[in-house]
C-alpha cells in the first residue's frame, strides 16, 4: 500500500488487541506514524510488524504495564518529549465482574490506577506537549456506563464517569490553547476485556453487542466531525443534547448562599 503523507504520530495505549489494535490499523491507514503501548510485548511486536509492512508508516512499540509506576513514567516521558506526536488514544483499561465487597480490593485498586490515574497522567503529559505547540488531539475511551452507573460495578462505572467529566473539563481548559479533546462512550463491544474480567461476551444479547471494528469506525467519524462526546450506539444526537440541556438547567441552583426551602423544615 502506498503511504499517505504523515499526519504526525499517534500514541495508542492498550494497543495489542481489541479497540487499541483497530485504532492502530485505522490510523496507520490514514497516514499516522504510531507508538503502540501495551503489556504484551510479543503481540505488540507482531502487530507493529504487520502494520509497518502493510501501510508503510513508522511503528514504534513500548512494552509497558501502566499500573507500574516506572512503566507509566516511561510512557509519560515519551508523551512530553516527542515533538512528532499529534494524537493520544487513551484506551487502556480493565473491568471487573462481581459484587464490590466480594472482589479483592487489590483488583479495585488496579482498576482505579489504570482507568483513572494512568489515563490522567498520560493526558497531562500529552496536554503539556500539545499546548506548548498549540496543536494535537487527546481521545479518552470511557463507556456508556458513565451514564448508567447502576448497570455496572461501582469502580468501573465510577472510573468511566470520571473519564467523561475529566474530558469535558479538560476540553474547556485546553481548547483555547489549540488542543482538541474527544471522549468515546462505547456500549458493550466484542473485545477481550470480558475474558480478562472473568465473564463471557457470549452472555450479552446480540442486539446490545457491537463489533470492535464498527465501534472504532464510528468513533473516528465522530473524531472527524470534531465531536467532544461520541456515543457510537446513540441513534439520535437530540437525546444527548436534551441531556446537556437538562444538566445546564440545574446549574444556576447547584451552588447558592442558602439551603433550598425544602431543607429548611424537618417536617417538609
Amino acid at each position: 500500500m502506498a503511504r499517505e503523507a504523515s499526519l504526525g504520530t499517534a500514541l495508542i495505549t492498550g494497543a495489542s488487541s481489541g479497540i487499541g489494535a483497530v485504532y492502530a490499523d485505522r490510523l496507520a491507514r490514514r497516514g499516522y506514524d504510531l507508538v503502540l503501548v501495551a503489556r504484551d510485548g510479543e503481540r505488540l511486536a507482531k502487530l507493529a510488524e504487520t502494520l509497518a509492512r502493510d501501510t508503510g508508516v513508522s511503528v514504534d512499540t513500548l512494552r509497558a504495564d501502566l499500573t507500574v509506576k516506572s512503566d507509566l513514567a516511561a510512557v509519560e516521558a515519551r508523551l512530553r518529549s516527542d515533538q512528532t506526536l499529534s494524537l493520544l488514544i487513551n484506551n487502556a483499561g480493565i473491568a471487573a465482574f462481581g459484587g464490590f465487597t466480594e472482589l479483592d480490593v487489590e483488583h479495585h485498586d488496579a482498576m482505579a490506577q489504570l482507568n483513572i490515574v494512568a489515563l490522567t497522567r498520560l493526558a497531562a503529559a500529552a496536554g503539556a506537549n500539545f499546548a506548548a505547540r498549540q496543536t494535537g488531539v487527546i481521545v479518552n475511551l470511557a463507556s456508556v456506563l458513565a451514564l448508567m452507573p447502576d448497570r455496572s460495578g461501582p469502580v468501573y462505572a465510577g472510573s468511566k464517569a470520571y473519564v467523561l467529566a475529566f474530558t469535558e473539563s479538560l476540553a474547556a481548559e485546553l481548547g483555547p490553547k489549540g488542543v482538541r479533546l474527544q471522549v468515546v462512550l462505547p456500549g458493550a463491544t466484542r473485545t477481550e476485556i470480558f475474558d480478562r474480567a472473568g465473564a463471557s461476551v457470549d452472555a450479552i444479547p446480540a442486539e446490545y453487542l457491537m463489533e470492535v471494528d464498527a465501534m472504532v469506525d464510528a468513533a473516528l467519524v465522530g473524531f472527524d466531525r470534531g465531536e467532544l462526546v461520541t456515543i457510537p450506539s446513540l441513534p439520535d444526537i437530540g437525546d444527548w443534547d436534551a441531556f446537556l440541556a437538562a444538566r445546564a438547567q440545574l446549574a444556576p441552583n447547584l451552588s447558592r448562599n442558602r439551603p433550598a426551602d425544602r431543607y429548611l423544615s424537618a417536617g417538609a
